[in-house]
């Protein structure tokens, strides 16, 4: 009888440590799942913008073509430089997240 509650126990852990941290799957007829996409990138190039700070590297911009990509890439990157606020690489990951869906004005992105 001892068993059940620890294997439920067990059950229960794994399928938390499983799901933590990953984005859910977002089918593609949505609307906003290509910006959700694109929001993810976006994080990546700050968390690296983040390590390139860090290390003392100079600033890496994308060529601006008149997309919103780079734009947006840029205005992340820049703001990571600047603020000594965004101090860990958790909170340039969800600044860079945040601002990227506000700006593309995503509707419920995952976490």
């Amino acid at each position: 009888m001892k068993r059940f509650p620890l294997l439920l126990l067990a059950l229960l852990a794994s399928g938390g440590a499983m799901a933590h941290g990953h984005a859910g799957q977002v089918d593609d007829s949505m609307p906003d799942a290509q910006k959700i996409r694109f929001c993810e990138r976006v994080r990546d190039h700050a968390l690296q913008a983040f390590y390139n700070r860090e290390r003392g590297t100079p600033i890496k911009l994308f060529v601006e073509d008149g997309s919103d990509g780079a734009r947006i890439t840029n205005h992340i990157i820049k703001r990571i430089y600047d603020e000594p606020q965004i101090s860990s690489p958790k909170k340039a990951e969800a600044f860079g997240r945040a601002t990227c869906n506000e700006m593309m004005g995503t509707k419920g992105a995952p976490e």
